[in-house]
């Protein structure tokens, strides 16, 4: 098969899709990869890193988009790369379909095949390709948190952690899963007085049980947010619904209750955000101000850490992309149901109910595409069985 790794253009991106380990892994089982030029530089990887695996760097996306069947992204396709997508190519990277619907009508009038990193799920529930990330991006929210409380930036003039004899700031967290834990884990760290809400009582049990001592668990209902808001000098957002738009849970009138200068980093802005106000930015423009309270919304997060990323991320990732090259998607996902939980478009259809109930578009079970290809005339010597010879 014929893999391309196009480079990020997202605002600020500097991930990238594979890296050159794997990619030499590809070429060791008898895939070619075909490289943007540059594609791996913001996460440390040279060109040379790359054709020293036997990787062949071509010279522009075009390139890219045009020869490989499939493709291995970081951000969902932008605009601009939307006319290079072909019907029948697969692409296998973070969409958050719920959170755009100009996309989700693209890659539908593309009738590519649209897999999504975050919504592979394992039979337990955990989403394996979004938990290296989130665990990125709930660490991140504290360190830019802080700093968004500085008063050169706006913000209330707290350090975090407190002194002895001045007490610690009030971080709240929405949601106690991946991105919620990590965030409680940096926070506590720091010495703050930290508060997880969440709607699940064994995961507060179980949370209460691993965490820190100057953590408290409080069930999430609209009276408890309130009262955590009045205190809150940060406010993480930390809300996942898999595959849809996030559920706004705070309010534009509630930041009213906020004090001045306080801080909010809404880290589901990739899911539509679960403030109301939330709305996404960018890395080089990160923050806005609305009712005195500082938003921190970049939808790209652990872009700014590309190195430790990057790396993260294609460990989790890349034993799907060798199975997609493989045994291609179709026998892929019927060898692994939470690959083919993953699968959001398929040929023009939503195979994702999440995304068709956000749209009120129609859907069709990710099972109608997976029936067995016809059979291919095999040689003497072949095995079908035989993942070596695929």
């Amino acid at each position: 098969m014929i893999v391309g790794v196009p480079r990020e253009i997202k605002a600020d991106e500097n991930r990238v899709g594979i890296v050159p380990a794997g990619a030499g892994e590809l070429i060791r089982q008898g895939h070619k990869v075909l490289v943007e030029a540059g594609a791996g530089l913001g996460s440390g990887f040279a060109d040379e890193d790359y054709t020293a695996l036997g990787a062949t760097i071509v010279p522009h996306a075009t390139d890219v988009w045009k020869e490989a069947e499939l493709v291995v992204k970081v951000k969902e396709p932008i605009e601009s790369e939307y006319p290079h997508i072909r019907p029948e190519q697969v692409l296998f990277t973070y969409f958050h379909f719920a959170a755009s619907e100009a996309l989700t009508q693209a890659i539908l009038k593309s009738r590519s095949i649209a897999i999504a990193y975050e919504t592979v799920q394992l039979d337990n529930g955990e989403l394996p390709l979004l938990i290296p990330m989130s665990e990125v991006a709930g660490r991140m929210a504290i360190q830019e948190g802080a700093k968004y409380l500085e008063s050169t930036f706006g913000g209330r003039g707290i350090l975090l952690g407190g002194v002895p004899g001045v007490k610690a700031a009030d971080v709240v967290i929405i949601g106690g899963g991946i991105v919620g834990t990590n965030a409680a884990k940096m926070a506590a760290g720091l010495g703050a007085r930290v508060t997880i809400l969440d709607v699940d009582l064994d995961r507060l049990r179980y949370l209460e049980d691993v965490l820190p001592a100057n953590i408290d668990f409080i069930y999430s209902n609209r009276q408890n947010i309130l009262d955590c808001l009045k205190k809150a000098d940060l406010l993480v957002g930390a809300v996942l619904k898999p595959g849809g738009k996030a559920p706004n849970l705070v309010t534009r009138e509630d930041l009213k209750l906020m004090k001045r200068g306080s801080v909010i980093v809404d880290v589901a802005v990739d899911q539509g955000g679960c403030i109301e106000t939330t709305k996404p930015t960018t890395h080089s423009d990160p923050t806005y101000t609305l009712e005195g309270v500082i938003h921190y919304c970049v939808a790209n997060m652990p872009g700014a850490v590309p190195c430790t990323s990057a790396l993260a991320l294609t460990n989790a990732t890349f034993p799907y992309v060798l199975a997609l090259a493989n045994k291609g998607w179709k026998r892929a996902c019927r060898d692994n149901h939470a690959l083919a939980s993953g699968v959001s478009i398929v040929q023009g259809n939503i195979t994702c109910p999440a995304v068709a109930i956000d749209f009120m578009l129609d859907w069709a079970s990710i099972d109608n595409f997976l029936l067995e290809d016809p059979p291919t005339e095999m040689g003497p010597f072949e095995d079908e069985d035989d993942e070596e010879l695929l």
